[in-house]
């Protein structure tokens, strides 16, 4: 898998004018080899849902395969089957099925796809029978997260139903999995009891006659606190990329991990205002006294969180300043209080925070919400641009 999108994935190249978000894929791959660390015994899914959590899903893709990946997984079949049409052939699971999904064009480009009812079995097996290559087929238990996933009392019908189908050579169960609720709240008692539900169901599936090749369940807090969840494989997310999961568990660092994105914007305007002039919507900031504002050209159109507007953190001039007034849909405003700064300087939004900017985590508590928002949002207008590509030595 070599196909990348956006700028070059092979070192740096001319930043795009007004913003970018630079991905840093060696960090990409140095995490999936932090993460491997932590589950020394266990395969590694590296979960690229969502555009790789904002970073773009083939470069990040491709970055974690080289770093030991043997598995990718998203959340949406036509997520994975766009990995399949960017050259990736290893194995790769989807979990988020509504019926009339596209079942025969995932089973035929060997898509693992995951089965949390009888409904969504019968769609497989119907895939298959109108002419498709039998279906590797993941069985997903709910042990308590209470969204997607099998009830424990619907378990039985259903591996026993997979169970038959297998025996008919429609479909290999190829995984029982489930998912996490509170791994990242340390101590936190669902942990403790989805462990169980989740041990019985996969003794269940294989008193029914089921062989899976891997159980799973570790997301990224799991992987790196929980190793009695391991199993046979970890299912790393928001880890991949270096951001930590829960500032409970620790921060990035503390793991061996490193963010991978950068977000920067270059300055449009700087001017001198008076005492006492308004910023930005509803002029919710005052200026105290005669000062310097300048323009960030970015705005909530491109993922910078309105719930920011008065708090989230800029660095400009080595300085960290805040938003001063209301985030706009392409725009805000900071206070440079007696400095200033030029046209065309750069400010920065957040990324692993060594050169003193903010990280991620700062703007997530900034806006009262995760780390996984804050990256996740960031829009389209925004380019990636790819730094240490493949050939790059880490």
């Amino acid at each position: 898998m070599t196909a990348y999108s956006g700028a070059s994935a092979t070192g740096s190249s001319a930043p795009p004018t007004r913003a970018r978000a630079v991905v840093d894929l060696a960090a990409v791959r140095a995490n999936v080899r932090a993460l491997r660390d932590r589950a020394p015994r266990s395969e590694l899914m590296a979960v690229v849902k969502s555009d790789g959590y904002g970073h773009g899903a083939v470069p990040c893709a491709c970055a974690a395969r080289e770093a030991g990946a043997s598995w990718l997984a998203t959340a949406t079949p036509q997520e994975a089957l766009a990995l399949r049409a960017a050259g990736d052939t290893g194995r790769m699971l989807c979990w988020l099925w509504t019926p009339g999904g596209p079942w025969g064009e995932a089973i035929a480009a060997d898509i693992d796809v995951s089965v949390s009812g009888m409904w969504a079995l019968r769609e497989a097996v119907e895939a298959v029978r109108t002419g498709g290559r039998p279906a590797r087929v993941q069985l997903k238990i709910d042990t308590g997260l209470g969204r997607n996933g099998c009830a424990p009392d619907d378990w039985l019908e259903l591996v026993g139903a997979a169970r038959a189908a297998e025996a008919e050579g429609v479909l290999a169960v190829t995984g029982v999995w489930s998912h996490f609720a509170c791994a990242d709240e340390p101590g936190h008692p669902s942990i403790a009891a989805q462990l169980a539900v989740f041990r019985d169901a996969v003794a269940a599936a294989e008193r029914a006659g089921l062989a899976p090749e891997v159980r799973h369940m570790a997301n990224s807090p799991a992987t790196l606190t929980l190793p009695e969840s391991h199993f046979d494989l970890v299912r790393p997310g928001i880890a991949v990329y270096g951001v930590s999961p829960s500032p409970e568990i620790g921060q990035p660092a503390d793991f061996g991990l490193r963010p991978a994105m950068t977000l920067a914007a270059d300055i449009a305007q700087v001017k001198r205002v008076p005492a006492g002039h308004g910023v930005s919507y509803g002029h919710h900031y005052v200026t105290p006294g005669e000062t310097t504002l300048a323009l960030v050209p970015v705005g909530y159109a491109d993922g910078i969180p309105r719930h920011a507007s008065g708090s989230g953190p800029v660095l400009v001039g080595g300085k960290w300043r805040t938003v001063a007034g209301r985030v706009a849909m392409d725009q805000f405003v900071v206070d440079l209080g007696g400095d200033t700064a030029e046209v065309g300087d750069e400010a920065v939004l957040f990324g692993p925070g060594d050169r003193g900017e903010p990280t991620a985590e700062d703007w997530a508590r900034a806006a009262g919400t995760i780390a996984y928002e804050i990256v996740t949002r960031i829009g389209q207008r925004v380019p990636r641009v790819y730094v240490n590509g493949p050939g790059h030595s880490d």
